[in-house]
């Protein structure tokens, strides 16, 4: 029994075991406090030859900084000599209207916009046919007059001629459109003697290239006869019985512009806020401003004295004449020079904060808008404008004698209201129903997605949604049908950021100063190839499907090509107020009050991406989401030659305006990380960056680009806004 039991531990054993245990859990703790120094030890020493390294780094990269930052001023000396040949073509062109006395007036002279207003507004009796012929000089005015606006920089441009372009746009608008309906009067006024034979009614379809008009005058009155479709198209409306019976034609004018939006009171920068966004430059531009008249005034002065000395020369030494004119000329050349460069770097700023205004955010939302009015800062409106009245049929022409003998009445065409403003006379309320409308959408306009049909209020000059109802979209036969309480204009809008924002993109070389920009959306692949001054698209797919667009094939200078692709559906180009509706990362959408690093960052970027891309392919990184807001990461690598690699090496860049990096991280790695490549350093540009691992034919290539190429790609680069908008 007593065997059985446990042999009884003593107190001795006892401490005897809490001694071995203190002393293995004291030898433990020492052996991890040893290794945890030893750890800190290695840490820190690592740390310290990290910092010696990226002192050392930053030691040669201020060593060389301002080398470098010389050599990148003389390479963007291209977008002040592409300025200049702007200029040049500007004036070349006025020069070429002068000499062709073709009878077209120049749209940047007041006086002779004004003559041909007033000439066109004496002219009568023109048919349709003659208004419409007019209408290209006319729209062909405005455009000019809009490019006009758009190209030249504010710099060049005086705030009465400003006003004055604007003026002449308006009242040429104004005018087309009112003579529109005097052609549409006199032409329904022989109404009963182009009448159908079957209905009794006349139908008449006039088109053009940039109108087309539907119009149809009911002469017979018969209630039964309801449903209008224009011959060989499927475009009419269903007419309640009450105009069935009455005295009206129905007119479907559409403009294949839009010159009714531009009534709208769109905000537009006011010059306080523009000044802030250039203010860091203004300082700049007046030292050198001053710079230069300093620098003419004692080079005036020394030239003054150098004349005295020469005079004096000459007279005592007359065999020396030939020397003293070879000094005089080398100083005035010299005098030039130093007025050129000064010049040129005013040129240079001015140039610079121009594209900084194309980047600039709005840090004021647009206007609140009611439920039913259309925000044109969010939508778009595409396919031009769709002219819809009831106008009441004037007297028709009589043969007396051989005379055609019509009654011309005072007020002129008379509009119809639909339904009248008093209905007291008419028994039941069903006797205005709204009325069906079938329009066919324009041929070279893309909607992503069903479009949008609105109205105009004329009261409250904007685009509204109510009134609208039982609308459907046939996208094979590009019918929309819609029921309207009240005719008028009326026009199909899409969301203007439907493409963004981007999923993707890349810019390619293709040749000399030729170059091919793909941007991915969740709809499309849009590719656009740029060079020398000019921009084409070459391709649109849908669903993997390609599109065949108008625009392919077509070279035009990137504002006009800009303009173009936003007509016809296909806008990749954000606003100044785009960030408020488009889920981006924070680059764009910081709300600045004055300057700040973000937009001058996009702006380094994208002028420097534009001196490489004739030799360097540039591409999203899915890393630019992360970074820093004040920092930009891309991938880049050399691309000499047209061959497509399954699987190519890009470098992946860091860039923050002043700085440089070469990332070690790939596009596939599992983490962001700023952390420096091995064996690279860091460059005050993306040139210098880049250099260090090209080839010396590619950088050849580069300082031979040609200056009016490099500036359409930086244009197109600061229109797109990839960085921020992908």
């Amino acid at each position: 029994m007593s065997g059985s039991k446990k042999k009884k531990v003593t107190k001795a054993e006892r401490l005897k075991l809490l001694q071995e245990e203190e002393e293995r859990r004291l030898k433990e703790e020492e052996e991890a406090r040893l290794k945890h120094e030893k750890e800190e030890m290695e840490r820190l020493e690592i740390q310290r030859i990290e910092k010696e390294k990226w002192n050392r780094l930053e030691a040669k990269d201020l060593e060389r900084r301002n080398e470098e930052l010389e050599e990148l001023y003389l390479l963007e000396r291209c977008f002040p000599e592409a300025e200049k040949l702007k200029r040049e073509t500007r004036m070349l062109s006025q020069w070429k209207h002068y000499i062709q006395c073709d009878g077209s007036p120049d749209p940047s002279i007041a006086q002779e916009m004004n003559t041909f207003i007033s000439l066109w507004k004496e002219k009568t009796n023109e048919t349709f046919e003659e208004v419409i012929e007019k209408s290209k000089v006319v729209l062909n005015l405005i455009e000019k007059l809009k490019f006009i606006l758009l190209e030249t920089p504010p710099c060049d441009l005086q705030d009465k001629n400003i006003i004055q372009y604007q003026e002449s746009i308006l009242q040429l608008q104004e005018l087309l459109h009112l003579k529109f309906n005097v052609a549409t009067e006199i032409l329904l006024r022989q109404a009963n003697t182009l009448a159908d034979l079957d209905s009794g009614n006349m139908e008449k379809v006039i088109k053009d290239k940039n109108v087309t008009l539907y119009v149809w005058a009911n002469l017979k009155k018969n209630p039964r006869h309801r449903s209008v479709r224009f011959s060989e198209t499927q475009i009419g409306f269903e007419i309640p019985r009450i105009l069935a019976t009455s005295d009206i034609a129905v007119r479907l004018l559409h403009t294949h512009y839009d010159h009714v939006s531009a009534l709208h009171p769109v905000s537009t920068p006011s010059k306080e806020h523009t000044s802030s966004v250039t203010e860091f430059v203004k300082d700049d531009v007046e030292n050198v401003e001053k710079a230069i008249s300093k620098e003419v005034e004692e080079e005036s002065k020394q030239q003054e004295k150098r004349s005295h000395l020469i005079q004096e020369e000459k007279l005592k030494v007359e065999e020396e004449q030939d020397d003293i004119e070879v000094k005089m000329s080398s100083a005035e050349e010299e005098s030039e020079a130093i007025k050129c460069e000064l010049e040129m770097k005013v040129l240079s700023e001015t140039v610079l904060a121009a594209q900084l205004l194309l980047v600039e955010n709005s840090s004021e939302k647009p206007d609140f808008f009611e439920n039913d009015m259309v925000d044109l800062f969010r939508f778009t409106t595409l396919g031009g404008v769709y002219h819809l009245d009831i106008l009441q049929l004037p007297p028709q022409c009589k043969p007396v004698k051989g005379w055609m003998i019509v009654e011309i009445l005072k007020e002129g065409l008379q509009k119809s209201t639909y339904p009248p403003e008093t209905t007291e006379d008419f028994e039941t309320e069903n006797a205005f129903p709204p009325i069906e409308v079938t329009l066919e959408v324009h041929e070279n306009v893309i909607f992503f997605e069903n479009p949008m049909v609105v109205r105009w209020d004329a009261e409250g000059k904007h685009w509204r949604t109510d009134g609208i109802s039982n609308v459907s979209y046939k996208p094979k036969e590009r019918l929309v049908t819609f029921s309207l309480d009240t005719f008028g204009p009326v026009t199909l809008i899409q969301d203007a950021h439907i493409n963004m924002p981007y999923q993707s993109w890349e810019l390619r070389p293709l040749d000399v100063n030729k170059v091919l920009l793909t941007v991915t959306t969740v709809f499309t692949e849009i590719q656009i190839q740029i060079k020398e001054n000019l921009c084409m698209l070459s391709s649109v797919k849908l669903k993997d499907k390609k599109h065949i667009s108008i625009l392919e094939g077509t070279w035009m200078t990137p504002i006009p090509f800009i303009i173009a692709l936003k007509e016809a559906g296909l806008n990749i180009f954000p606003t100044r107020h785009s960030h408020f509706y488009v889920i981006i990362n924070n680059k764009a959408r910081m709300n600045l009050s004055k300057f700040n690093v973000v937009p001058l960052v996009e702006v380094k970027a994208y002028r420097q991406m534009a001196l490489l891309s004739s030799t360097f392919a540039f591409g999203w990184s899915k890393w630019n989401l992360l970074c820093n807001s004040t920092k930009v990461v891309f991938k880049v690598r050399e691309h000499l030659t047209e061959e497509c690699t399954e699987n190519p090496n890009w470098a992946l860049l860091m860039f923050s305006g002043d700085r440089a990096q070469r990332l070690k991280i790939k596009e596939e790695s599992e983490a962001f990380s700023e952390a420096l490549k091995e064996e690279t350093e860091f460059h005050s540009t993306l040139y210098h960056m880049v250099r260090d691992f090209a080839s010396t034919e590619a950088m050849e290539k580069v300082r031979r680009s040609n200056c009016q190429f490099v500036n359409s790609v930086c244009h197109v680069l600061l229109s797109t806004r990839l960085l921020s908008y992908s």
